[in-house]
């Protein structure tokens, strides 16, 4: 008797032919992208347009539990296909936000974050230029007819450079900066420049391929109006604008980058002074875990002058580091005193605290994990 099931090397060839037909499909998507982003570039709409997306990923939701396919496969499915997208939309460059643009003068353009800036502006049609160190001698004729002034520079130059920039700008100029610390950087602009004032922290390191979907914190200085196509500009790109006080802003940098940055260098340095294994702790680690040290090993790979300078140059870090101490220390005594029933009481408190944000970073992070275990390679036994 024949057996009835399909030959196993024909089902095989099937699901390739249909893999082929998905790669010629997203093909014919990236040429249509190409269209979409030339476009964009020409009528200033922005690379990531929210409602847009939204309205996409609930259709073809729909149209995929209509299917009987997994409708959180497929929002996983195009979201890839998206990120692709934004980045190849920058591509064919942006357009500028001013029908006359002045040129940008970035201090410190040759620096990472400087040299994504100038490399935007460029893109956007803008006349950039580069004021460094060795520059200052000819800083008045760089600095002539600039319409933006953006200040690149390490944390602990900033409000130096910034005053070595007073009586050198155009009266109409906007003075800004990117630096994560805004209060003395934002009042360090405001003696030094009589014009617009903007203060811009770009939440995103240097080596980001797309600022779409990026959050841009923007601090007011001065003259709102006079510094709105800075925003727009930001905005073509892809930025998501978020407005807050220069105070508010530091107190919270120093929760999420001092403190956070500064707990993974101590982490980093405990596994190398205790000469870990991390051979043996990646093949035992499950994609939580392995992310855990992903993101210590990434801290490590980059440079150590922009950590030093985000932990040390923030004084609210240090008391929150200080406090981070405190609290652990006592965690030890309790762990060591096996109090269990004083760490779930702990537990529970600090849940609560969370409330419902608890049960949705739960679910943000079982995506991340989902797609951290995709890219993990396991050998055979």
């Amino acid at each position: 008797m024949s057996d009835p099931t399909p030959d196993l090397d024909d089902l095989r060839r099937q699901i390739d032919t249909v893999d082929t037909r998905l790669v010629a499909l997203l093909a014919e998507r990236r040429d249509l992208v190409a269209q979409v982003a030339q476009y964009k570039s020409i009528h200033g709409i922005p690379v990531y347009v929210p409602e847009r997306e939204a309205a996409l990923l609930a259709a073809r939701r729909t149209e995929a539990a209509q299917a009987g396919v997994s409708p959180d496969l497929i929002e996983d499915l195009l979201r890839r296909i998206m990120r692709e997208s934004y980045s190849a939309e920058g591509e064919t460059g942006y357009r500028c936000a001013l029908t006359d643009p002045r040129p940008v003068v970035i201090v410190g353009g040759g620096g990472a974050m400087g040299s994504l800036l100038g490399d935007l502006f460029n893109r956007s049609g803008f006349t950039v230029r580069i004021l460094e160190t060795g520059d200052w001698d000819r800083a008045e004729s760089i600095l002539t007819g600039a319409g933006l002034v953006l200040v690149s520079v390490p944390i602990a130059a900033t409000v130096p450079v910034i005053q070595r920039l007073q009586g050198l700008l155009p009266a109409d100029a906007i003075l800004a900066d990117v630096t994560s610390r805004k209060a003395d950087a934002l009042a360090a602009m405001l003696a030094a420049h009589a014009g617009p004032v903007l203060g811009l922290h770009p939440m995103c390191g240097p080596t980001t391929a797309t600022l779409a979907k990026q959050v841009v914190v923007r601090c007011l200085g001065r003259d709102e109006a006079a510094s709105g196509w800075v925003l727009d500009q930001f905005q073509i790109w892809g930025a998501s604008i978020v407005d807050t006080d220069a105070a508010v802003h530091d107190w919270a940098m120093a929760r999420i980058q001092a403190l956070r940055h500064f707990a993974t260098f101590v982490y980093g340095v405990h596994l190398q002074e205790e000469d870990a294994d991390l051979a043996a702790m990646l093949e035992l680690s499950s994609p939580i875990y392995r992310l855990e040290l992903a993101m210590t090993g990434r801290l490590f790979a980059q440079d150590p002058g922009l950590y030093t300078d985000i932990i040390f140059d923030s004084a609210e870090g240090l008391e929150e580091a200080e406090r981070f101490r405190d609290r652990f220390a006592a965690a030890v005594e309790m762990y060591r005193s096996g109090d269990r029933e004083g760490f779930r009481r702990r537990f529970r408190d600090v849940r609560e605290w969370f409330g419902p944000v608890a049960e949705e970073f739960l679910a943000e992070s079982s995506v991340l994990l989902a797609q951290a275990g995709d890219r993990v390679g396991r050998k055979g036994r």
